[in-house]
């Protein structure tokens, strides 16, 4: 849990409930932030005595600065983790959603919890997931990547620009490649706002993304195992479901069974397992879309590690499907154990 990505609070609060659930359903957990090292007890109640999710993400200095011992940390801590019957990775975004800490895994021969290093990638990387989607024939909104110059106002940033406006319109969403939680995501109206959402970006990123924006309802459907968990509904306060209204109480109502057909959840459903195929993740996974106004969806991304704080939108959906979070927790063990020949 913990680690380095702008996600790392969201982390923290996932890993710590999990570390919990899984403690009630008599398993022996040891809590390791890789970039702090092992947990104590003492640790995680001084975690828990506070907020542990703030309202903005940590700032890019603070993660620079835990990075430089993300290697060290799991180095020291490698011995353990072999001694491990499954490493639950409660880590989301950056080097802990995008394949890196699975890779490092499989070297060690430790089996954990989630997608492998390569799906894991695949999915992170926004870019990538959509020319997957759209060869499976999960239809994803257009778009078009921003290089660096892209921001600048040069002639070449213009002409970038204009054409990128010319062929998607108005409004887009500008967006980090390989990050979660909306961070460094805005939705742009004008034009000349396009510059500065871009640089924007550009701060959590190497890539950048602009995509079509998609009027219409947010729906989420999450994969366990061979299953597509009930459909949600996100209904944010804010225009977009945002980092805020994603991890502070009351910002969003999140709706579990969604109030849509049923012809319409069988075919978002379907659409969510062929996405979830196409990156050839395993384990677990939360797929987003948005639902047009004409009712045509659109996948947005897929989450390899999502959420598993008190608001994320898995458990919810697991809720809806009468699991319980412990027992959802262990599912997802009981489900890595399994693919990685330990089951039984």
């Amino acid at each position: 849990m913990g680690g380095t990505s702008a996600e790392r609070d969201v982390s923290l609060a996932s890993g710590l409930r999990v570390t919990e659930a899984l403690r009630t359903k008599g398993h022996d957990v040891v809590a390791i932030d890789t970039a702090r090292g092992t947990l104590s007890r003492d640790d995680e109640r001084a975690l828990l005595a506070k907020k542990v999710v703030q309202p903005k993400p940590p700032s890019q200095e603070e993660l620079r600065s835990m990075a430089r011992e993300t290697l060290p940390q799991m180095q020291r801590v490698l011995p353990s983790l072999r001694e491990a019957d499954i490493v639950f990775l409660g880590l989301h975004g950056g080097a802990g959603e995008d394949g890196t800490i699975q890779a490092l895994l499989d070297l060690a021969g430790i089996a954990y919890t989630g997608s492998g290093h390569l799906a894991s990638a695949l999915a992170m990387d926004k870019d990538l997931s959509k020319h997957l989607f759209v060869r499976n024939d999960v239809r994803t909104a257009e778009w078009a990547m921003a290089s660096p110059e892209s921001a600048e106002k040069s002639d070449a940033g213009r002409i970038f620009r204009e054409k990128s406006l010319a062929t998607l319109g108005l409004p887009v969403v500008v967006k980090p490649s390989k990050q979660g939680s909306t961070v460094g995501l805005s939705v742009v109206k004008k034009a000349e706002d396009l510059t500065p959402a871009i640089a924007e970006a550009f701060q959590y990123d190497d890539e950048v993304m602009i995509e079509r924006f998609i009027a219409g309802r947010e729906l989420t459907v999450g994969i366990l195992g061979d299953d597509a968990l009930p459909v949600g509904e996100i209904i944010p306060k804010h225009e977009i479901y945002d980092y805020e209204c994603k991890y502070q109480a009351g910002m969003a109502v999140e709706e579990f069974p969604a109030k849509i057909t049923r012809a319409q959840t069988s075919a978002v459903q379907e659409l969510a397992r062929r996405a979830f195929r196409a990156l050839k993740l395993r384990g677990y996974a939360r797929i987003d879309f948005r639902m047009s106004e004409s009712g045509e969806f659109f996948c947005l991304e897929a989450n390899t590690l999502p959420g598993m704080t008190q608001t994320s939108l898995i458990p919810q959906a697991a809720a809806a499907a009468g699991i319980e979070f412990p027992e959802l927790c262990e599912r997802i063990v009981r489900i890595a154990l399994d693919a990685h020949g330990k089951g039984g």
